[in-house]
């Protein structure tokens, strides 16, 4: 017996498609029965909108199917309806230029811990709307293909080891949420095992708004 979904959510890089220059076809060809069926359909990224089928997702279904179509991206910073086939931002989690400083200033606090006490070399990508990207494996090239790659999660585990941070992503974690705290900000800090990202949102929040 075949279930009946009410709702389907799913990530878009490396589920949907393999890369974000990869064809769409086979991913709106399996969406498109599902969406006129009523099923609701969120993507849930943490990309921006304009990286999904290069901004135009929308365009690939007639304006019924797209009214079942959600969007949850940024890692919680963007939620999106489709209105009259029209993406429209429905809720966001954006701080203002205060708020976005304070976290840079977390983001650059425990990028200067890791190297202070533990010569653990970092770069930090300070340009997304309510978060920081902090690249852990620096010498590693993701190219088009920026989902989690084979064997990147035991290598960063050796690396965290071998500079003494025995207890891997979660010392990470903790060093975010101590950090936080430090300038008053509760931080949601998760990773990829190339990237640490510290926010206020994660895509979890994207899944309870949406």
């Amino acid at each position: 017996m075949s279930k009946k979904y009410k709702a389907i959510f799913f990530d878009w890089d490396g589920t949907a498609v393999m890369s974000r220059q990869a064809p769409v076809e086979e991913a709106v060809a399996a969406m498109k029965p599902l969406l006129a069926s009523g099923v609701k359909l969120v993507i849930v990224s943490g990309t921006t909108y304009d990286k999904i089928a290069s901004g135009k997702i929308h365009e690939h279904f007639t304006p019924e199917e797209a009214s079942n179509l959600y969007l949850g991206l940024g890692r919680g910073a963007y939620n999106y309806k489709m209105v009259n086939g029209q993406p429209e931002i429905f809720a966001d989690c954006i701080p203002d230029t205060e708020g976005l400083l304070k976290i840079h200033d977390v983001c650059y606090k425990i990028h200067r811990e890791l190297l202070e006490k533990y010569n653990f070399k970092t770069d930090v990508v300070f340009s997304r709307p309510n978060y920081c990207k902090i690249d852990l494996q620096v010498e590693n090239e993701r190219g088009d293909q920026l989902f989690m790659q084979e064997d990147e999660m035991s290598q960063l585990k050796a690396m965290l080891e071998e500079h003494g941070l025995e207890n891997g992503i979660m010392d990470l974690v903790s060093l975010s949420e101590k950090v936080g705290e430090e300038f008053g900000l509760k931080v949601s800090a998760t990773c990829d095992a190339k990237y640490l990202e510290v926010g206020i949102s994660c895509k979890s929040d994207n899944v309870d708004t949406i």
